[in-house]
């Protein structure tokens, strides 16, 4: 199957549009698939957020550490799922959004445990951790804080650049760290500068939270992952020649982008088609 895009609305002269446009038009396209995707990612991180919750009121790291790895089972393959949305509509493939799920699901669920319960680990040492200076009686010191926040920035720049290839590559995970650290070494400004988006916008959820709770079905997570990987998604491409891997394998997934005379020329063949069959 093929994917046929009309000109002077998804495309200019036969090549995809760029900057905001381009942002709207991927976004218009795709929105019901990111908010049926997102759905599916809160229930696959609910757990996770329940052993949060437990061991936050119950100030034990006994019940943290069980309830991360519980959560990381969950929450991986649900967020190598919406990871793949992503990617999907970035890229231009066509296709249904249940269908894209049941397959994205069982394309990368394996793959996808070990870096969930890391990352549902790391996490959640990490809001452990900043209850911990909440509760604190002392200032924990600005030297201490910087530590934390620095850590957590590499966190956040390790794992943006770590879903992408599990939702896109099948690879062992010492190959996927290891690309992410050559990923650190050549685009460092630009990965903290997306890694950085993404932990103000949790931030501002914390913040206002509960409040914060009835935006997660409308915006959750799809509305940050499109954005910070709208912004580098051609790095990552040029980085990882996606788009030519993926129509190597796939070469259904490959989009055909019509110029506007080509349009033009089809939709009056079209039409005659039609008017000589209702004659």
């Amino acid at each position: 199957m093929t994917f046929l895009f009309r000109p002077n609305s998804y495309v200019s002269n036969g090549k995809r549009l760029t900057g905001f446009p381009r942002y709207t038009e991927v976004l218009e396209r795709n929105i019901k698939k990111f908010l049926f995707t997102n759905l599916l990612t809160l229930a696959g991180f609910l757990p996770f957020g329940i052993g949060i919750s437990l061991a936050l009121l119950s100030s034990s790291v006994l019940v943290l550490i069980p309830s991360c790895i519980i959560g990381g089972v969950f929450a991986g393959p649900a967020l190598s799922c919406m990871y793949d949305a992503v990617m999907r509509a970035l890229r231009d493939a066509s296709g249904k959004c249940t269908e894209d799920y049941k397959r994205a699901w069982k394309q990368n669920w394996r793959q996808s445990i070990l870096p969930g319960i890391l990352f549902c680990l790391m996490l959640g040492c990490y809001i452990f951790m900043a209850m911990l200076f909440w509760w604190s009686t002392q200032f924990p010191g600005w030297g201490t804080l910087a530590l934390y926040a620095f850590s957590l920035l590499l966190f956040a720049m390790f794992f943006s650049i770590c879903w992408p290839q599990i939702a896109l590559f099948k690879q062992p995970f010492r190959q996927c760290a290891r690309n992410c650290l050559l990923f650190f070494l050549r685009f460092f400004p630009k990965l903290a500068g997306i890694a950085l988006l993404q932990l103000a916008y949790w931030i501002v959820m914390v913040l206002f939270l509960p409040w914060s709770v009835m935006l997660m079905p409308l915006i959750g997570f799809w509305f940050i992952l499109y954005t910070v990987n709208f912004l580098i998604y051609n790095t990552l491409n040029d980085c990882f020649q996606i788009e030519n891997q993926i129509a190597d394998a796939f070469p259904e997934q490959v989009p055909f982008y019509e110029d506007d005379e080509t349009w033009i020329k089809r939709k009056q063949e079209e039409n005659n088609a039609y008017n000589n069959t209702n004659c």
